[in-house]
């Protein structure tokens, strides 16, 4: 399986603001973002010079892989399902991304990050409505519950995540059962829902041309 490996940091410096790819320590002052706000290299304070239009889209467009940490041949498949739904593409894309087992295991609290729920969903220790789940892409609709295996609870990791999760604030459009590490989609989320700040029309652009 294909993954990105270089430093993740080095991501967030380049667009200039937090991507949160790293869980705590983006919320933490070792946040290199918060310590060196210009993009990394020998000519990363030097002034810029202006972005084209297609730039500024290819940009967005590299944003929002990073932000839910996925390739491109995959991006471009979940852009393809966004097409082919009623409603505005770049809201569907979003929805799409929000929608992956992933995000919704990231999202409900059971990774600090969208990195580290792909890697707990990939060892197999969730269920997707009670089958043995370990495909991160996998698509998620109202009314799928995901939890967490049987034979996982009881590791050292989990112990912890049950503690989080009393203090986890979860999205309206999910449910979650903190006593069964477990939770369910209520319905798919709505574009305000969405805390990332994406300029979606700029991909919806990009792949235009």
């Amino acid at each position: 399986m294909a993954r990105y490996t270089a430093p993740r940091c080095k991501l967030c410096r380049r667009q200039g603001q937090q991507l949160f790819l790293k869980g705590d320590k983006c919320l933490s002052e070792k946040c290199p973002v918060k310590k060196r706000p210009y993009p990394p290299g020998q000519a990363g304070q030097k002034r810029g010079r202006k972005i084209s239009d297609y730039g500024q889209q290819l940009r967005e467009k590299q944003r929002t892989k990073w932000i839910y940490g996925v390739l491109e041949r995959q991006f471009r498949h979940e852009f393809e399902i966004a097409e082919r739904q009623p409603g505005p593409t770049g809201e569907n894309l979003l929805k799409v991304l929000e929608q992956r087992l992933d995000n919704v295991v990231y999202r409900l609290g059971f990774g600090d990050s969208r990195q580290q729920a792909r890697q707990i969903v990939t060892h197999g220790h969730f269920n997707l409505n009670g089958r043995k789940t370990d495909i991160p892409s996998a698509l998620v609709k109202a009314g799928d519950v995901i939890s967490v295996r049987p034979e996982s609870r009881e590791s050292e990791y989990f112990k912890v995540v049950a503690e989080k999760l009393a203090r986890h604030e979860t999205p309206p459009w999910l449910t979650l059962d903190a006593a069964n590490l477990s939770g369910g989609v209520v319905r798919p989320p709505l574009r305000e829902e969405i805390d990332m700040q994406i300029n979606e029309p700029l991909i919806v652009e990009f792949y235009s041309r």
